[in-house]
């Protein structure tokens, strides 16, 4: 692999022994409190405040290792992990991927920067978006990146924007697949109804067959233009390991129809993201269903491998470079949201707990019916005796665990939410002026602030008000 990062400096991993393991970092300690590798989450909260997110850096890294080995022991070409930074932007996670030698999938102009500012190789960067703008290009050719086209007048722009730098460019180009043997399977509703074909026709993204040999022949034209890639992205739009399959063959089929009216193959393709990971208590969209019985990262592997080479092989092309954009399935493992039980309220057919937590910081629960799966952080192994709806403190119904088995809780004590580390911190939210947690990362028994707790002065520090209203306000 072409990892030109820190991957030399091998971290070693030590997978932790607990009474009961959720995943190999996060679990049961011998004191009947949830833990996060050698840290104890009662003592993190106390420390570092309420509510909290907790990152484990081990868990991240050995995602990373073991979904980037299942593709490399299996794959008879060139991988590349490409990290979707978007699932978890944090600037000190973008430094561990850098050391794991993971590049990265950007998508405007700040997640470019914090991946630059963090040092990551430009040549293991790919700028993504349907409506780039000109300071994203500008900065995406300065530094080298591979800027994934996604609109017709795209490269006439970056053509234009590259000349004025003095700059050559590498491009891709995203590609509208037909996909049409899922015109008839459905997946999950993330992505709207219909089946898996009408999901991916409906979305913004890519460019038609014919689209695309218009731009590799312009590209062709092109001096500072190098031809590096195409990229398709199915997006969590299933659990099963087949659709993914699909993409795959046809996206080397795709090159074959490239190759046959341009002359050009396509060395490298980018399939993407939306890869998916069980837990044995579940986790996921539409109430766990992902659990055990969800695809492995050797599923995948085997699978995608397989067919590629076939598809490569009938058509007598060479085996691409595959470049891979996995995301939640890294930082998701990773995470661990706490809040403080507030109060506890008793109706005639319902009993709610609330928590200083809220869908602003696990916002897929509202919006996706998203399941985490939620343990008391003390005496974690107490019997669930009663079920509850798990809320937050907003104005709306604010339910992050709904219909929970959960053990008698009373106010002061601390509930955690686990597989919390993808789309939790980039995605929060501030309403009711709710001031975002902070973010503390563990390593072993080490605790380090991340993401510094958010004040008060910085939710309203965007604020202005017009010197005729304060007149009128105060005359």
């Amino acid at each position: 692999m072409g990892d030109s990062q820190n991957s030399e400096k091998i971290v070693e991993l030590a997978p932790k022994d607990y009474k009961l393991s959720y995943s190999d970092f996060v679990g049961i300690g011998n004191n009947g409190n949830l833990w996060v590798e050698d840290c104890d989450v009662e003592e993190l909260v106390k420390e570092y405040g309420s509510p909290l997110l907790i990152i484990s850096e081990s868990q991240f890294r050995q995602s990373f290792r073991q979904f980037k080995k299942a593709f490399t022991d299996n794959y008879n070409g060139e991988v590349e992990i490409l990290y979707a930074n978007k699932s978890n932007n944090s600037l000190a996670l973008r430094h561990i991927m850098n050391q794991e030698g993971g590049g990265g999938d950007c998508f405007g102009v700040n997640e470019m920067y914090i991946s630059l500012l963090a040092g990551t190789n430009p040549k293991m960067l790919v700028l993504n978006g349907s409506n780039k703008q000109d300071e994203e290009l500008e900065m995406a050719i300065t530094n080298g990146l591979c800027i994934n086209i996604d609109s017709m007048d795209e490269l006439t722009r970056i053509s234009d924007i590259s000349t004025k730098l003095n700059k050559s460019v590498e491009i891709g180009i995203r590609l509208a697949l037909d996909l049409d043997s899922l015109a008839d399977k459905t997946g999950v509703f993330m992505h709207g109804p219909g089946t898996l074909k009408e999901q991916s026709d409906s979305t913004k993204w890519g460019m038609s067959r014919e689209q695309t040999v218009e731009i590799v022949k312009s590209a062709q034209q092109l001096e500072n233009i190098h031809l590096k890639e195409t990229h398709f992205h199915l997006s969590r739009m299933t659990n099963e390991v087949e659709p993914f399959a699909v993409m795959a063959r046809e996206m080397v089929t795709w090159s074959h129809y490239i190759k046959e009216n341009t002359g050009w193959t396509p060395p490298c393709i980018d399939i993407g993201g939306g890869w998916t990971y069980g837990r044995w208590y579940g986790t996921g969209p539409n109430s766990q269903i992902d659990d055990e019985n969800a695809p492995k990262y050797i599923d995948y592997a085997k699978r995608i491998s397989e067919v590629i080479g076939e598809e490569a092989g009938k058509y007598n092309l060479p085996l691409p470079k595959l470049r891979i954009e996995p995301g939640r399935l890294i930082s998701g493992p990773c995470g661990v949201a706490v809040g403080t039980v507030g109060a506890v309220k008793q109706g005639d057919r319902k009993k709610w707990v609330n928590l200083d937590l809220s869908t602003n910081h696990l916002s897929w629960a509202a919006i996706l019916d998203w399941y985490y799966h939620a343990v008391p952080v003390e005496n974690t192994e107490r019997d669930a005796t009663e079920t509850v709806d798990i809320v937050g403190p907003l104005c709306n119904s604010d339910e992050i665990g709904k219909h929970r088995k959960m053990p008698p809780l009373v106010r002061g004590e601390h509930v955690a939410f686990l597989d919390a580390g993808g789309y939790v911190e980039s995605q929060a939210a501030r309403y009711n002026a709710q001031c975002l947690p902070a973010t503390v990362l563990v390593f072993n028994e080490l605790s380090e602030i991340t993401t510094e707790r958010e004040q008060l002065r910085d939710v309203s520090s965007r604020f202005r008000v017009p010197p005729r209203l304060l007149a009128q306000s105060f005359s």
